[in-house]
C-alpha cells in the first residue's frame, strides 16, 4: 500500500510560479525530488568507478609493460 505524508515547504517565487500550472503539485514534486535522487545516485557511481579506474591505472600500465617484453620476444 502506498502511503502518503503530508508536508508544508517554502519554495523560493519563481519555484512557485512554475508549480502554478501544474495540476498535480504533489505528484510533479514527488517525481522531480526522485528524478533527481536518481541523478544524483548516477553522478556518484560514475565518480567511484573514475576513482576505481584511476587507481588500477599503474598497475595496469605496469603489467602493459611486462607483456611488451614478451611480444617483442615473439611470443
Amino acid at each position: 500500500m502506498n502511503t502518503a505524508k503530508r508536508l508544508n515547504i517554502t519554495v523560493p517565487e519563481d519555484v512557485a510560479d512554475i508549480l502554478k500550472g501544474v495540476k498535480n503539485k504533489s505528484a510533479f514534486i514527488a517525481e522531480a525530488v526522485r528524478e533527481y535522487k536518481r541523478q544524483k545516485d548516477k553522478e556518484k557511481l560514475i565518480a567511484e568507478l573514475k576513482e576505481g579506474y584511476m587507481s588500477t591505472t599503474k598497475e595496469d600500465l605496469e603489467l602493459s609493460e611486462e607483456w611488451e617484453v614478451a611480444i617483442n620476444d615473439g611470443i
